[in-house]
């Protein structure tokens, strides 16, 4: 093979796309509050603090999630800002969970300290809990319902061109059933987690004020 093969085959396999992610940074009137959701939903540490920023993390990553403080009054010049995710920018964040049973395990758990997911849906690809932090910002808890091949392929099904948004869910009747021997694999369907007795919310009808 040439050189300018050689270098064209390079070029071809090089990356483009950064390795992984490694924290984002707010800035809010909230700092307390945002530290204290964090470290409770997160298990977040404080690694450093002083007036100004906190750096936050739970794993073994220096930092997170690092937060400047701004002055309190600054959260009434914007009133509406909490709102502004549902109609224009950045969404929200995704973190994904090992097993459906650790995800649903994590949701009694927040839900005995008074945190409960906004939105509780099998998207088809995902069954994911959406939180939302003191400021609004938007975080979706998620388990992965097949391989990323066969997501892949999920994608491109009638299934998925038929209802792209999901079916709500019920977070305990999962668990329910995962604790009576029921397995993802059958929990997988997205109908799979209404309870018996409750009528399907499905596709656009699942959107509404506090789940957009």
């Amino acid at each position: 093979m040439t050189d300018e093969a050689n270098d064209g085959a390079s070029h071809k396999i090089s990356r483009v796309a950064p390795d992984r992610i490694a924290h984002w940074v707010v800035k809010s009137a909230r700092r307390d509050e945002l530290v204290a959701w964090y470290g409770l939903v997160f298990g977040a540490e404080i690694m450093y603090q002083d007036e100004q920023i906190s750096f936050l993390t739970w794993d073994e990553e220096s930092h997170r999630l690092a937060i400047v403080a701004v002055p309190a009054p600054v959260k009434f010049l914007f009133p509406l800002a909490r709102f502004r995710r549902k109609v224009y920018g950045v969404d929200h964040i995704a973190f994904t969970f090992v097993s459906l049973e650790r995800l649903l395990e994590n949701y009694i758990r927040l839900k005995r300290v008074g945190v409960t997911p906004v939105w509780s849906i099998n998207h088809g690809p995902t069954i994911s809990l959406y939180y939302e932090d003191p400021d609004g910002t938007r975080l979706e808890f998620q388990v992965e319902n097949f391989s990323p091949e066969e997501t892949s392929a999920y994608f491109r099904t009638a299934d998925f061109a038929d209802n792209p948004i999901g079916v709500d869910v019920d977070p305990e009747y999962l668990l329910s059933q995962l604790r009576r021997g029921v397995s993802h694999a059958q929990l997988r369907p997205r109908e799979a987690g209404v309870r018996p007795g409750r009528p399907i919310v499905a596709n656009r009808k699942t959107i509404n004020l506090r789940t957009l």
